[in-house]
């Protein structure tokens, strides 16, 4: 068995064209603001392509770049600012932040209308109970893979591999909600090889590069890679050994090029999402000229 290789790029490409039309037809452009503190140069590469992608999608995006060194009493100061900015729809706080800043502060001040990574409690508990209108950016994507791949989630047996707040946990409230029979493996788990077998569809989200082979997967597995890591040769890998994992499985994310396109995808539309139901319940601004 060859496993089909699920283009990211080209479904990110799709939803990114979905979401600019929708935009378009608004009576006013969606504002999304970045907030980034510090000079880690992998989150300043995400920002210019959030920024790039935010831009061709016809949102109106603000980057607010701040020194490592700022307070955590000024960065709650200036998203304070933003949950009453009647122009911003979403308020993105780029991870990680500095060690001085306490992460869980900042994210819990964010208004959750505006929380397009969903990382608010309130927004946590929503999607748990299947209500919320904001989905984390990188589960939304892994379900929109297996969407794109015609997997059928009722009754399937789904193993999520991580138990991480930002996607593990996520994730499997979304393949909750699909009714899939849901199990999440971690670093305690007893006999993971055995646990991987068994299921049909499998997400790995462990920050592990390579770890999981094909001996791991049944035949004809689903798998949606999550991981990325930067071996010490410079080369991207994910979670999983591509090549042998291939050999298993039906369908399988490369990466780079799978999971990855897809969060600053959905990262677009959980901003159009925002300022819809924003704008409904009254609280965005009147439409101004585009």
């Amino acid at each position: 068995m060859t496993a089909h290789l699920l283009d990211g790029k080209a479904l990110a490409a799709d939803l990114r064209a979905q979401v600019a039309a929708r935009a378009a037809a608004l009576p006013y452009r969606p504002g999304l603001a970045v907030v980034l503190v510090g000079d880690n140069p992998a989150s300043a590469v995400y920002v210019r392509n959030k920024d790039r992608a935010a831009q061709q999608a016809g949102l109106n995006v603000q980057t607010i770049r701040l020194p490592a060194g700022t307070l955590q009493a000024a960065l709650l100061t200036l998203i304070g600012r933003l949950n009453t900015d009647h122009d911003v729809d979403g308020i993105l706080v780029q991870l990680p932040l500095p060690p001085h800043i306490d992460t869980r502060a900042i994210l819990e001040a964010v208004d959750p209308a505006k929380d397009v990574d969903g990382f608010h409690p309130i927004n946590v508990g929503r999607l748990a109970e299947g209500s919320a209108i904001l989905a984390p950016c990188t589960p939304r994507g892994v379900m929109k893979l297996l969407a794109a791949a015609g997997v059928s989630l009722d009754g399937a047996r789904a193993l999520v591999l991580g138990r991480s707040a930002i996607v593990g946990r996520p994730v499997a409230n979304l393949l909750l909600a699909a009714n899939a029979t849901v199990t999440i493996a971690h670093s305690h788990t007893r006999d993971l090889p055995a646990e991987c077998r068994r299921a049909q569809v499998l997400v790995a989200a462990v920050g592990r590069p390579e770890m999981v082979t094909g001996d791991w997967l049944a035949d004809g597995a689903i798998v949606i890679d999550v991981g990325i890591n930067r071996l010490p040769d410079g080369r991207l890998v994910g979670d999983c050994n591509t090549a042998s994992c291939a050999e298993r499985a039906a369908a399988i994310t490369p990466v780079p090029g799978g999971a990855g396109p897809m969060t600053i995808a959905c990262l677009l539309e959980n901003t159009v999402l925002a300022a819809v139901a924003r704008r409904k319940e009254g609280r965005g601004s009147a439409p101004g000229p585009r």
